[in-house]
C-alpha cells in the first residue's frame, strides 16, 4: 500500500491574476484536505509530458459567457494583461488533454466572473466541464464560479476564503472516493 498523499493538479488560465489567486486558494484547500496540490498556469503546462495525479482541478476567467478565445485574450492584453498570458488558453489546453495523460478522470472545475452576473447560464467553468467530459473526464462536483468586481478585479471580499473552502470540500469528497476504490 502506498504511503504517498493523494495528489492534485490545479491548472488555470489567468489574465489579471484573479484566477491565479483563486487557483492558489483552491490548492490550499486541497492541501488542507490532505492532498499534495500544486497550482500551475496553463501556459506552463502546454509543453509538459504526462503527469500522474488523483484529481485534476481546472479554472479560467469567463470571457463573453465562455472560455477565452485568442481574440478575447488579445483584448485582455489591450486592457493591460501581460502578453505572455495570451499565448494559450484553457480551451486550447483542453483540446490536447486526455485522462490518460494525467492518470485520472476525476475533475472539478471553477471560473472567475463579474460579480453582478453571478448566476450565468453559460460560463467558462460550464464550458470547460462540458469539453473535458467529452474528452473522457468525470466531473465530481458541479462547476463553481468566484466573483470579481470588474474585468480586472479585484476578487470580491470573501471569495478567496470560499475558494479555499471549496478546495477542501472537493478534496474531502475525492478522498472518500479514493478510499472506497482502494
Amino acid at each position: 500500500m502506498s504511503t504517498r498523499p493523494p495528489s492534485a493538479l490545479v491548472v488555470y488560465e489567468s489574465m489579471f491574476d484573479n484566477t491565479t489567486q483563486t487557483a492558489e486558494a483552491v490548492a490550499r484547500g486541497l492541501r488542507r484536505a490532505g492532498f499534495a496540490a500544486h497550482a500551475v498556469p496553463v501556459t506552463s503546462l502546454a509543453s509538459t509530458g504526462p503527469v500522474d495525479v488523483d484529481l485534476l482541478a481546472v479554472g479560467a476567467p469567463t470571457h463573453g459567457f465562455t472560455l477565452s478565445r485568442r481574440e478575447s485574450r488579445a483584448e485582455a492584453v489591450r486592457q493591460g494583461a501581460g502578453p505572455d498570458r495570451a499565448a494559450i488558453g484553457l480551451r486550447d489546453w483542453i483540446a490536447q488533454s486526455l485522462p490518460q495523460r494525467y492518470g485520472t478522470d476525476r475533475l472539478v472545475v471553477f471560473d472567475t466572473r463579474i460579480g453582478r452576473v453571478r448566476h450565468l447560464p453559460l460560463s467558462a467553468a460550464r464550458t470547460a466541464a462540458r469539453l473535458l467530459h467529452r474528452r473522457g473526464f468525470r466531473l465530481l462536483r458541479k462547476p463553481v464560479g468566484f466573483a470579481v468586481d470588474r474585468v480586472r478585479g479585484p476578487l470580491r471580499d470573501g471569495e478567496l476564503a470560499r475558494a479555499e473552502n471549496w478546495g477542501r470540500m472537493v478534496g474531502s469528497a475525492c478522498l472518500e472516493e479514493l478510499s472506497e476504490a482502494a
